[in-house]
C-alpha cells in the first residue's frame, strides 16, 4: 500500500521562554488545529519568543474562516504550512470559529486577531528594545506608516519597511534575496501584511530565512496602522459582523472571500472540526521499497533517500537497462522527430546531479522518430509494433526498464529548464509524496495553468459554460486551477496535466499499470486518483520548470471528440449510473455550446450514440520495419480453417511480418477442407499446414496443439486479422507469467450491413463495451499452465467460451491492444445463423459442465444467470432514443433466434455448422460463430 501522508503541523507546543513549552489546549476547527489560551498568554508567549535566539522562529496566525478556506480540510493549501522552518502558533480568531469551540470546549475563548494583538505587542517591543521590520502594504502606505509611527512611539527600533510587488513575491529568487535583505537589517520581529494565503504561504518558504525570531502574519494590520483601513465600531465587532464592515468598504476585492469562499469554509468548519483527540494528527514517514543490496541476502525494506546516493555521470551518459539509476525517465514518442533530440540534450544535462536511465518507447512513428532515437546509443528503446496509446506506452516502456527507482514520464516535445528533475526529487522526499509534477510555461515564458482538481458534474457544468472566462469562479465551478497564486507555491493537488509525473518507486510497483482504455487523455487523472485512493499525495513543485510546446499528440476533430468521451468514460470507471449520466450531460453541453467546430460536431454525435465510441482514435496497428521486430518474443499462432480460402490471405498477410521475426511458429490446421485453403496457407514461407480429414474445429486446435513446440499460444479464427502489436503484447503479458489467458480487443465491421444488424452491434458494443471475457473475439491464448488446466479440446461449439470458464478474473484479462476485426453479417439470415450457432454452443457447453463431476452449478442457473445479467446491461445502456431503438431490435434478434432454436433443437442435427456467409461473399472474411 501507499503510505498515508496526512500530518498536519498547525498546533503543537506553544512556545515560552528559553527551551520551555507551555502545552496549549487545542481543537480542530475545518480541519486546522487551533491553540486556545487568554489574550495576556498569546501576547507573553510570543513576546518570549522574541527573546529565544536559540529556537526556531515563531510564525503566528490567527484562524478564522479565510483560514479555514485555504488552510483548512479540503483547501488548497492544507499540509503547505508542514514545515521545518518555523514553528506555527494559529490563534483564534472569528465569530464562528469562537463559536465552535466553545461548544467543543465549554468554555468562552477571546478573540485574538492581528488587528487586537499588534498594539499591545508593539508597546512590548518598543520597550524591550527589539528590532521590528514591516513586510506588505504599498509604499504609500509604508510612507504613512513610518511617520505615524515616529509620532506614536518613537522608542520602537524599526529595521525596515518593504513593500515587493506580486511578482517579486512569486520569483523564488528575488524573495530569497528579499528575506536575505531583511536579515541584514537586523530583524529581530517581521509584521507580515501580505494577505491571506500569501502572507502564511511566503513565511512557510523564506520566513526562516530572515532571521527573524517572531514572524506575524497579520494581514491588514500595517493598513490598520497607517490609519487606511478603519476598525469596525466595537458594536459591530462584539455582534460577530465585522465581516460586513469590511466588505462594505472594499466590495470588490472582498465579496469573493466572504460571499464565495465563506460558505464553503462554514461548511467544513460544520463537518471537520473537533477535539484534537477526535482528530488526530499524523506523522509523515518515508517512503520504503526494496533494492537489490550488493553485500548481503537481506530483505527487509531500506531506506529509499539513504540508499540511493546521486552519481554523476561520465560525459554525460545515461544508464544502460540492466543497472540501477537514480531516477528512469520514460518517454513515449509517436512522430516526435523534431523533438526527441532536444529533451535527451536537456536530460544529459541533467546528468550532472544524478544518474538517469533513458526508455523510449516508440508508438509507431512513421517520420524520422526512430533513427534520431538510434542517434543516441545510450538509450533503451523498445516498440509497441503499432500505436497502443500514452497509457499503453507507458506501460510497455515500464515493462521494458529492467530494475528502476524513481520514474518520471516526460512527453517528447518537453525542455527541461536545468535543475528541474533535480528539485522534483527534492521535494519528492521533502513532502513524502508519491508523485511530483513541475511548473509547465508556454513557449514565451508564461505559466500554463496544468492543474487540475477531481472532475465531477459541477466542475463539468462550470467549464461547459464558461470555459476558461471568469477564472475567479469557485472552485466547485471548474476543474482547471486559473489562480495564478497557485502556480507560486508548492502544495498537494489533486492531479495535473500528464506532460511530466514524477513517481516514487514503490508507487510504480504498488499501482501497477496505467489503464489503457484511456488511449489518450484522463489517463493521468485516473492515475492520480488512484495515487488519492491508495493514501498517496501529488505535489506540485513551482521552482522545477519545463517548457511545453503542447503539441506533441497532434489535434484533429477524433481527438476533440475523444478527449469529452474519456471525461464519460472516466465518471463511468469510478461512479457509473445517475452521476455519470449527469457528467455526460454536463460535458454534452459544453459540446453543444462549441457545436461550430467540427471536434465538438462529432463529439456530440457520439455523446448522444455511445455505440460508435470504437471509430475514435485507439491501439492500432501500422507498417513496422523489420529492425523494430528483432526482440519480438517467441510462441505459436494456432489457426483452425475450414474452407476458408477467401479469409486466410488476408490473416495471413497481417501476420507477415510476425512471420519474418523467426521467432513465432504459424500453423494452419486444415479440418474438411474441399477448396484452396490449404494451398493458400502453404504459399506463405514460415506457415506450417496441418490437413485433417474432418471438419472439426475442436480436432483442428488438438492436432495444432500436438505439432506445436513453443509457448506461449494464440488460437487465432481464420478470418480474424491480428498485427505483430497485438501478438507481440499477448506474448510478453502470458511470458510474465501472471496470467494465464488473455485475448486481445476486438471491433465489429459492419460497413454495408443491414440497418438491423449494425443496430444489433451497436447494442452489442454497449453492452460489452469493458468485459473482461475472453469470448467473441476470435483469438485468446493461453500460457503453458494455462492450457494444462484445459488439457486437450473437448468437441464442443464454444471453444473460446469454455476456455474463458476455466480462468478466474484474477487469471486472464482481454488486453488493450489494436482489435483484432470482426466482419459481423451483411444481412439478417447471416446474422440468425450465427445467432443460432452461438446459443446451440452456448446450450452443449452448459450440458457438458453439468455432466462433470464437480459441477455445483445447474446449468439451467447458469443461463438464467447470464441472462439477468444481460438484460441488466442492455437496460442500463439504453439512455438515448438511438439506444432505446438499438436495445428493441437486439431484443427482438436475439428472442428470434432462441425461438428458432429451439422449435427445431430436436429435428437439426448438433454437428451442423452454422455460420454466415453474406459477409464472405461481400469481403473476405470468416467464422463469426461467437457472437
Amino acid at each position: 500500500m501507499i503510505p498515508r501522508f496526512n500530518g498536519n503541523t498547525l498546533g503543537g507546543s506553544v512556545r515560552t521562554s528559553g527551551d520551555r513549552f507551555r502545552p496549549a489546549k487545542q481543537v480542530v476547527l475545518g480541519g486546522t488545529t487551533v491553540n486556545l489560551c487568554e489574550f495576556g498568554d498569546a501576547v507573553a508567549d510570543i513576546v518570549d519568543a522574541s527573546m529565544s535566539p536559540s529556537m526556531k522562529p515563531l510564525a503566528v496566525v490567527s484562524a478564522n474562516l479565510d483560514h479555514v478556506f485555504h488552510f483548512g480540510s479540503g483547501g488548497k493549501w492544507a499540509d503547505h504550512l508542514e514545515t521545518a522552518g518555523v514553528t506555527w502558533m494559529t490563534l483564534l480568531d472569528g465569530a464562528p470559529l469562537r463559536a465552535k469551540a466553545e461548544r467543543l470546549t465549554g468554555t468562552k475563548w477571546p478573540r485574538l486577531a492581528g488587528s487586537d494583538l499588534i498594539n499591545p505587542l508593539l508597546d512590548k517591543f518598543e520597550s524591550a528594545a527589539v528590532r521590528i521590520g514591516f513586510l506588505g502594504g504599498s509604499a504609500s502606505v509604508q510612507a504613512e506608516l513610518k511617520r505615524k509611527l515616529a509620532l506614536s512611539r518613537p522608542g520602537l527600533e524599526v529595521s525596515g519597511y518593504w513593500s515587493p510587488t506580486r511578482s517579486e513575491l512569486a520569483d523564488t529568487e528575488a524573495s530569497s534575496r528579499l528575506a536575505d535583505e531583511i536579515a541584514a537589517a537586523g530583524t529581530d520581529i517581521l509584521v507580515v501584511g501580505l494577505g491571506k494565503p500569501r502572507q502564511e504561504l511566503w513565511i512557510a518558504q523564506h520566513g526562516a530565512r530572515t532571521g527573524a525570531r517572531v514572524l506575524l502574519a497579520f494581514g491588514a494590520v500595517v493598513d490598520f496602522l497607517a490609519g487606511r483601513i478603519a476598525r469596525a465600531p466595537e458594536i459591530v465587532a462584539r455582534a460577530g459582523l465585522e465581516w460586513t464592515w469590511r466588505l462594505a468598504l472594499e466590495p470588490r476585492r472582498l465579496a469573493n472571500r466572504y460571499l464565495v469562499q465563506g460558505p464553503e469554509a462554514y461548511l467544513r468548519l460544520l463537518t471537520s472540526s473537533g477535539t484534537a483527540t477526535t482528530f488526530p494528527l499524523h506523522s509523515a514517514g518515508r517512503t520504503m521499497i526494496q533494492l537489490p543490496l550488493d553485500d548481503d541476502d537481506r530483505d527487509e525494506p531500506v531506506d529509499y533517500c539513504d540508499r540511493l546516493q546521486t552519481r554523476g555521470a561520465e560525459n554525460n551518459r545515461f544508464v544502460q537497462r540492466d543497472d540501477l539509476a537514480d531516477l528512469t525517465a520514460v518517454i513515449v514518442t509517436f512522430n516526435n522527430a523534431n523533438d526527441i533530440d532536444a529533451l535527451l540534450d536537456d536530460l544529459r544535462h541533467e546528468v550532472c546531479a544524478q544518474s538517469i536511465k533513458v526508455v523510449i518507447v516508440d508508438n509507431g512513428s512513421s517520420d524520422g522518430t526512430v533513427d534520431s532515437i538510434h542517434a543516441h546509443s545510450d538509450v533503451v528503446v523498445a516498440y509497441t509494433d503499432g500505436n497502443l496509446g500514452y497509457a499503453g506506452g507507458i506501460n510497455a516502456a515500464l515493462r521494458a526498464a529492467g530494475p528502476r527507482a524513481d520514474v518520471i514520464i516526460l512527453n517528447p516535445d518537453l525542455r527541461i529548464r536545468p535543475g528541474a528533475l533535480k528539485m522534483m526529487r527534492q521535494r519528492l522526499r521533502s513532502s513524502h509524496a508519491a508523485v511530483v509534477v513541475p511548473r509547465l510555461v508556454d513557449q514565451d515564458g508564461t505559466t500554463y495553468p496544468s492543474l487540475r482538481r477531481e472532475p465531477d458534474p459541477l466542475k463539468s457544468l462550470g467549464d461547459a459554460l464558461l470555459g476558461s472566462r471568469v477564472p475567479r469562479r469557485p472552485a466547485w465551478l471548474s476543474e482547471i486551477d486559473y489562480d495564478m497564486e497557485s502556480y507560486n507555491y508548492a502544495h498537494r493537488v489533486d492531479w495535473a496535466t500528464g506532460a511530466s509525473l514524477l513517481i516514487a518507486a514503490d508507487v510504480a510497483d504498488t499501482l501497477g499499470p496505467w489503464d489503457e482504455r484511456f488511449f489518450l487523455y484522463s489517463e493521468e487523472t485516473d492515475f492520480c486518483r488512484r495515487v488519492r485512493t491508495q493514501g498517496g499525495s501529488i505535489w506540485y513543485e513551482p521552482d522545477a520548470v519545463m517548457q511545453h510546446t503542447r503539441g506533441g499528440s497532434g489535434s484533429s476533430p477524433a481527438l476533440v471528440a475523444l478527449m469529452a468521451i474519456n471525461r464519460v468514460r472516466y465518471a463511468r470507471k469510478y461512479a457509473p449510473g445517475t452521476y455519470a449520466r449527469v457528467t455526460q450531460a454536463s460535458v454534452l453541453l459544453g459540446a453543444s455550446i462549441r457545436f461550430w467546430q467540427e471536434g465538438h460536431r462529432l463529439a456530440v454525435r457520439h455523446l448522444f450514440d455511445d455505440g460508435g465510441w470504437n471509430q475514435l482514435p485507439g491501439p492500432s496497428e501500422h507498417d513496422i520495419p523489420n529492425r523494430q521486430l528483432h526482440d519480438f518474443p517467441s510462441g505459436t499462432i494456432i489457426i483452425p480453417a475450414h474452407n476458408e480460402e477467401n479469409a486466410l490471405s488476408r490473416t495471413l498477410d497481417a501476420l507477415h511480418p510476425v512471420l519474418a521475426t523467426g521467432k513465432v511458429e504459424v500453423i494452419v490446421a486444415c479440418n474438411g477442407c474441399t477448396d484452396a485453403t490449404s494451398r493458400v496457407a502453404s504459399g506463405y514461407d514460415g506457415v506450417r499446414v496441418i490437413e485433417l480429414e474432418n471438419a472439426s474445429k475442436t480436432a483442428a486446435l488438438n492436432a495444432a496443439d500436438d505439432a506445436a513446440t513453443s509457448w506461449p499460444r494464440i488460437y487465432l479464427d481464420a478470418d480474424i486479422e491480428i498485427g505483430p502489436a497485438a501478438v507481440r503484447r499477448i506474448f510478453e503479458e502470458l511470458g510474465a507469467g501472471q496470467l494465464l489467458a488473455v485475448g486481445p480487443r476486438s471491433n465489429y465491421d459492419d460497413a454495408g450491413a443491414h440497418w438491423a444488424v449494425r443496430s444489433f452491434y451497436r447494442a452489442r458494443r454497449r453492452i460489452f463495451n469493458d468485459r473482461v471475457s475472453l469470448w467473441g473475439a476470435g483469438a485468446y491464448a493461453l500460457s503453458e499452465r494455462g492450457h494444462e488446466r484445459l488439457g486437450i479440446f473437448p468437441n464442443v461449439t464454444a471453444d473460446d467460451l469454455l476456455v474463458d470458464q476455466l480462468f478466474s478474473a484474477s487469471e486472464k484479462a482481454v488486453l488493450d491492444t489494436p482489435p483484432t476485426q470482426i466482419r459481423t453479417p451483411r444481412d439478417l439470415a447471416g446474422l440468425s445463423a450465427v445467432l443460432r450457432r452461438t446459443y446451440r454452443g452456448k446450450a452443449e457447453l452448459l450440458d457438458a459442465i453439468a455432466e462433470t463431476p464437480d459441477a455445483s452449478v445447474p446449468p439451467a442457473s447458469r443461463a438464467k444467470e447470464r441472462t439477468i445479467q444481460t438484460v441488466r446491461r442492455l437496460a442500463e445502456s439504453a439512455t438515448s432514443p438511438v439506444s432505446v431503438f438499438d436495445a428493441a431490435v437486439y431484443t427482438a434478434l436475439v428472442t428470434a433466434a432462441r425461438l428458432s432454436l429451439n422449435l427445431n433443437r430436436h429435428s437439426t442435427a448438433t454437428n451442423v455448422w452454422e455460420r454466415d456467409e453474406s459477409s464472405r461473399a461481400a469481403f473476405p472474411a470468416g467464422d463469426d460463430s461467437d457472437v
